[in-house]
């Protein structure tokens, strides 16, 4: 069975990266994740028309606990719309930065609430990231 999602979750990068890692975290997971949606954004797409694309899907998504945005790149396009998106909604939070190990503890820990849900993101891409020697 697939894991209970609370927190509506939407990846917004510079594409193709959002889909690329959803497809690679639901082979790692052996399925697919539910109450998920990617928005990929191409450079010269004019930012109102990004943002209600996310807007759309944020609302597609939210089953009444939250939408949880992970953008690639601090200060750049996704990053913004996302911000702008989590000014538009009652319960939405923003972390950059989007790695797969943040995803896939994104995704394994998807039925806690909103605010617990942005410190295992904001853990599992800083503890995925490591020195090898």
């Amino acid at each position: 069975p697939r894991a209970l999602v609370s927190v509506g979750i939407l990846l917004i990068t510079h594409r193709p990266l959002a889909g690329d890692l959803l497809r690679i975290a639901a082979e790692i997971l052996g399925q697919p994740p539910v109450g998920v949606a990617c928005c990929e954004v191409i450079n010269d797409t004019p930012l109102d028309e990004i943002l209600t694309r996310c807007q759309h899907l944020a609302a597609t998504i939210d089953q009444g606990e939250g939408v949880l945005a992970l953008t690639d790149l601090y200060g750049a396009t996704p990053d913004n719309v996302a911000r702008a998106l989590a000014d538009s909604r009652a319960r939405a939070c923003v972390v950059s930065g989007l790695n797969l190990p943040m995803l896939l503890r994104t995704l394994n820990y998807a039925a806690l609430d909103l605010d617990s849900l942005v410190e295992k993101a904001l853990s599992g891409g800083r503890d995925g990231v490591r020195r090898c020697e």
